[in-house]
């Protein structure tokens, strides 16, 4: 793959820098930056006027993309800064980079943390009960031996989608106390039939770092900043991985709300900030899937800022 690199393979690299870039010496953002493969695309797709800042709170993913764009940083083309895309206002400010032409955010953990035992994402490899993706703050392992069960349940349920949360909650209870990522699967494989296991298991560990990383409520924050910091005319691109994400994410861009629920004017017209372009999300083709199965799960969603005529009033 053109954009792959160790530390990360970016999913539909292509579809990004054709759908997203609108403006060749504009100003873009790769919010999510990770290695720096979507980074790449977009400034392959921009002129030599065009900038792309990347943000990350990972610094080991800071550090992997400063290396591989350290020609294009030094050109002035390209910028990286440490922060989660939450504070997405307040970091572009203060790099007096508003407005912007184009907002990517490609949501989920790359490669290269689900790869790193260390980092604990997978429960393949024995690692510490981490998961956290800027080593700062709440850690699995926490959540895991200190929640009560009856609050590790709800995480479970409504993070991680899983219909077994009571029962795979008491049976982590009864096992504490947990430290590495191999005993947290062999406490929820001691309640799933084997056919089960490891959809179970990527559930129970997708609720954790849900949980750990604070990421709907990070994403629901980064939309409802984004019509205020891209101009009207430029793009937003989101990339989800699972139906928690893709919700929100299509809710807000039809309707500017997480809801659901369309404003109308007084002739009827839908007022919200963005324009679907396309409607329908757009998915990994089956050679992308081949050469990166967890392309297969991704959702492309891209929109259109409106004007701000057309936008209608800001929300509440």
């Amino acid at each position: 793959m053109r954009y792959a690199t160790d530390y990360h393979a970016p999913v539909l690299s292509h579809d990004v820098r054709t759908r997203l870039v609108t403006a060749p010496d504009g100003r873009y953002v790769d919010a999510t930056l990770g290695g720096g493969g979507h980074a790449r695309a977009l400034l392959d797709a921009l002129g030599p006027e065009g900038v792309v800042l990347g943000i990350d709170r990972d610094a080991d993913a800071l550090a992997a993309a400063r290396d591989r764009l350290a020609d294009e940083q030094a050109a002035g083309r390209f910028r990286a800064v440490r922060g989660t895309f939450g504070d997405l206002r307040s970091l572009l400010e203060a790099e007096e980079f508003v407005p912007v032409d184009g907002l990517l955010l490609d949501l989920g953990v790359s490669s290269y943390q689900i790869d790193d035992p260390e980092r604990g994402f997978s429960f393949q490899e024995e690692g510490p009960l981490d998961m956290r993706m800027d080593r700062r703050g709440l850690t699995a392992e926490q959540i895991v031996n200190d929640w009560s069960e009856r609050d590790l349940r709800a995480a479970l349920r409504e993070y991680g989608e899983e219909r077994r949360a009571g029962t795979v909650a008491h049976a982590i209870v009864e096992a504490r106390p947990l430290g590495t990522t191999r005993e947290l699967a062999e406490a929820v494989r001691s309640v799933v039939p084997p056919p089960e296991e490891t959809k179970t298991l990527a559930r129970v560990f997708q609720g954790l770092r849900i949980v750990v990383n604070a990421e709907l409520e990070e994403l629901e924050q980064v939309l409802e900043q984004s019509p205020d910091l891209v101009r009207p005319g430029g793009r937003i691109a989101v990339i989800s991985y699972h139906s928690l994400e893709d919700r929100r994410v299509k809710r807000f861009l039809r309707y500017g709300n997480f809801e659901g629920e369309p404003r109308r004017d007084l002739y009827g017209n839908l007022v919200a900030p963005w324009r679907e372009t396309p409607r329908e999300p757009i998915e990994a083709g089956e050679a992308e899937v081949e050469a990166n199965p967890r392309a297969r799960s991704a959702r492309l969603r891209v929109a259109e800022r409106r004007s701000d005529d057309e936008a209608g009033p800001p929300m509440p």
